[in-house]
């Protein structure tokens, strides 16, 4: 650590900052009397530091600019820049920087960060395990105004901790979750991306006061304070992101913005589609039959699983519509305590293979059928029972239509099984 002498130009800024690290060990892990030499050298000395204000047009960013903010934000500087919500002050997980923008923001130690990604693919790095609804909910509304608090178990944890340093793992994570932020502004994600440090970046403002949505508010306030502004005009919604606490069972949202409950609720709904040939025997008790697993799963009624955000249908590839389940099929289901008998037969349509996020068919001429109408399926299109078909029962005993639904009873058990929700 670097070592400076020199005239304290304000104590009672000396007695804040001594004050701020005294008193939140817990959040700056590292000895606080050595981030305080780091800090009386760099913030007590920015009244006299210029921000560098670097204009950017966001249809045509300057990479080199861009690179030169990161590295600034990667050597412990604070770097404000533009999103499509708010401006924010991008700083490195790392404990001397977080404190001198806890200072600088009048923050609380009680307030948790938010890491904030240049591109939604890098989730993965920091949620070893993502589920279902937090899947589609980062493919329909990222990059976007939207910051999701992602709850970990303890076994992912602990691999995080073995991923990260335990400085930014400390920071990052707080009562077993994380909260990321993939902003849907250009200069935004260049900056994120180019940074080598994880990043946080909250709203450029004092606590308690409205975001800054201009360059020019975030100059009015912090002039003198930070490194370097990025100036990218003004943000598009001028208002912070909306935040949402997701886990299986349901949305919780912590902090209103951009999006409404109702509409992350239809971004985060997953589809699971069953399909055969005609719709009334293999597909109806296959999805009666997952219906009842997947609740068991979630630990609600099966006629809750839509408003906990599941939806399950089939279809038919022969075309027939409305058409009862055969009575051989209710009979098989009923054994198993499944009730089909309100069922109706739909086709196999191109919208919903779309609408779909899991398809599972009986055979593989269904699979090469949903394939031929759609081949950006492939991927999430598959045999129930792996690598078996499960056999036509139509015409066929009772007997083989017990032992078909035998079948599909235990393939679906495993798929449930392996879904991560």
């Amino acid at each position: 650590m670097r070592r400076h002498i020199f005239h304290l130009p304000d104590l009672t800024l000396h007695d804040k900052l001594i004050n701020t690290l005294s008193t939140n060990k817990s959040k700056y892990p590292l000895s606080y009397l050595a981030i305080l030499d780091y800090l009386m050298y760099d913030v007590l000395l920015s009244g006299s530091m210029e921000t560098k204000v670097v204009k950017l047009d966001p249809t045509k960013i300057d990479s080199v600019k861009i690179r030169e903010a990161a590295e600034i934000i990667d050597s412990g500087g604070l770097v404000a820049f533009p999103t499509e919500t708010v401006y924010g002050i991008a700083c490195r997980a790392e404990t001397a920087s977080l404190a001198k923008l806890d200072y600088l923001k009048s923050r609380g130690a009680d307030k948790h960060y938010t890491l904030h990604i240049g591109h939604k693919k890098f989730a993965k790095k920091y949620l070893p395990t993502i589920g279902l609804k937090a899947q589609k909910l980062i493919s329909k509304a990222w990059p976007g105004p939207l910051t999701i608090i992602f709850e970990l178990n303890e076994q992912d944890l602990k691999q995080q901790l073995t991923q990260l340093k335990r400085e930014a793992f400390e920071i990052l994570y707080k009562d077993n979750a994380i909260g990321i932020r993939c902003p849907d502004n250009p200069i935004a994600s260049m900056l994120l991306q180019k940074a080598k440090s994880p990043v946080v970046a909250p709203s450029a403002n004092i606590t308690g006061k409205t975001p800054s949505i201009n360059a020019e508010q975030v100059i009015a306030r912090f002039s003198g304070k930070i490194n370097l502004l990025l100036d990218g005009g003004p943000c598009k919604y001028k208002k912070s992101s909306t935040i949402v606490k997701i886990s299986k069972n349901r949305l919780k949202i912590l902090r209103p913005g951009a999006y409404l409950q109702s509409k992350l609720e239809e971004l985060s709904m997953v589809n699971f589609l069953f399909v055969c040939t005609g719709n009334t025997c293999r597909s109806p008790m296959a999805l009666g039959i997952f219906r009842k697993y997947l609740a068991k799963k979630l630990k609600c009624k099966v006629d809750e699983l839509k408003k906990m955000g599941y939806k399950t249908e089939s279809a038919g590839t022969m075309g027939i519509k409305d058409s009862p389940a055969s009575v051989e099929a209710i009979k098989s289901c009923s054994a198993r305590g499944v009730n089909i008998k309100a069922h109706k037969s739909q086709d196999l349509s191109q919208q919903l293979i779309e609408e779909s996020d899991l398809i599972y068919v009986m055979g593989k001429a269904h699979l090469e059928r949903i394939i031929n109408l759609n081949p950006a399926s492939a991927k999430k299109c598959m045999l129930l029972a792996e690598n078996k078909e499960i056999p036509d029962p139509i015409g066929r005993s009772e007997e083989f239509y017990n032992n078909c639904a035998e079948l599909i009873e235990q393939a679906v058990k495993k798929r449930v099984s392996e879904l991560e929700l």
